[in-house]
């Protein structure tokens, strides 16, 4: 029986459920809201039993997508109640996902009890950073103390985007450098299909701006927040996480960029121009972890449906070779640059949902 994968993809406020069967998509259900813990079950059992309905399929194995697994999951990794634990003790460093998905991994193992269930983490892709880009210029009692290093994250959709632009170009032995630009945005350097930087780091804090997310902030400033009655350590922790990024810098416009784009205000113009600015800056510096740079390679929601964003991006990144791609829409994965242009621009849909997949069920032992 050909195996089927539900993929279960919770975020801090999504959920994203589908059914995938030889690397094609069954039935998928996409909600803006993730559901209540209590209604967790009803919803996965609602969502099955539409999609399984006269099919005569049934479900093989479950994966969910893990934005940090810590040290407790590195890798693709069956979920059992002590593996849930140790991950729990790690929700900490990514408070707005991990127990989101603890929660719906709990009810999937209760409604799919008898299927395995595989944790996908989004920290795998990064799991062999180099040491020199993994490690932090802390203390080192700190460092050993609380493993304190560079984890890295959107490694599910890194890892589908470098073997479509693999796939694309005809080539393995490629160094790229991959946006993941969405709610969370992030740039990694790729060399032969192995990450070797990352600008996200311990936490989804770090790296470029977010949708509601500062990134990287002098860590002075935040200790003069914090010193002087100026802000609660809670109060800075909800300002970084919900009101920074595109939203703040809008000046609570919005933190979408497609709101930004249509509004013309210039507080969305200077949105707009501090987002691009900031991840042409993180594109040029991960291009120092690479010898040559074959690719650029555009994901995520805004990488992939954006072109205002990317044409902004890649107007900045000439001394590297690229050439701005015209702003247009696309409707499939390739190549946008210029036809001769030294570095292609490629743009790649985000689809996390066949990497979860393929890595459920490469960890349990079937062929992909």
């Amino acid at each position: 029986m050909t195996p089927v994968v539900l993929t279960v993809n919770a975020g801090s406020s999504s959920l994203q459920l589908h059914l995938v069967r030889e690397g094609r998509v069954l039935r998928g259900e996409h909600s803006e809201q993730s559901p209540d813990p209590a209604a967790a079950e009803r919803t996965l059992s609602d969502f099955l039993s539409g999609a399984l309905s006269g099919t005569g399929a049934e479900v093989t194995a479950v994966g969910h997508r893990l934005v940090h697994g810590g040290e407790a999951v590195r890798a693709p990794t069956i979920a059992d109640d002590a593996v849930v634990e140790a991950v729990r003790g790690y929700a900490d460093l990514a408070p707005l996902h991990v127990p989101p998905a603890l929660a719906l991994a709990e009810a999937a193992r209760r409604v799919l009890p008898s299927v395995p269930h595989v944790l996908c983490p989004d920290t795998a892709f990064h799991a062999e950073l180099p040491e020199a880009a993994a490690t932090y210029a802390l203390p080192a009692e700190w460092r050993r103390r609380w493993g304190l290093r560079r984890y890295g994250f959107h490694g599910l959709s890194y890892a589908w985007a470098t073997r479509r632009a693999a796939e694309l170009l005809g080539r393995e032995d490629m160094r790229l450098v991959v946006t993941h630009l969405g709610g969370g945005c992030s740039v990694s350097a790729v060399r032969a299909g192995r990450s070797v930087d990352t600008s996200m780091g311990f936490t989804p804090l770090e790296g470029v701006p977010m949708s509601k997310r500062s990134g990287s902030v002098d860590p002075g400033m935040l200790l003069w927040l914090l010193s002087g009655s100026r802000l609660t350590l809670e109060e800075l922790r909800d300002g970084l996480e919900h009101s920074s990024g595109l939203l703040g810098l809008s000046d609570g416009l919005s933190g979408d960029t497609r709101d930004l784009v249509a509004s013309g205000a210039p507080a969305a113009a200077l949105a707009l121009d501090v987002f691009a600015h900031r991840v042409s800056r993180e594109i040029a510096a991960s291009t120092a972890a690479l010898d040559r740079l074959d690719a650029l390679v555009f994901t995520g929601e805004i990488g992939w449906d954006q072109p205002e964003v990317r044409e902004a991006v890649c107007r900045r990144l000439s001394p590297l070779g690229v050439a701005p791609p015209a702003v247009g829409a696309v409707d499939r994965d390739g190549v946008v640059s210029p036809e001769g242009a030294r570095v292609p621009v490629l743009v790649v849909r985000p689809r996390e949902e066949l990497q979860v997949a393929r890595e459920t069920l490469a960890a349990l032992g079937h062929p992909t």
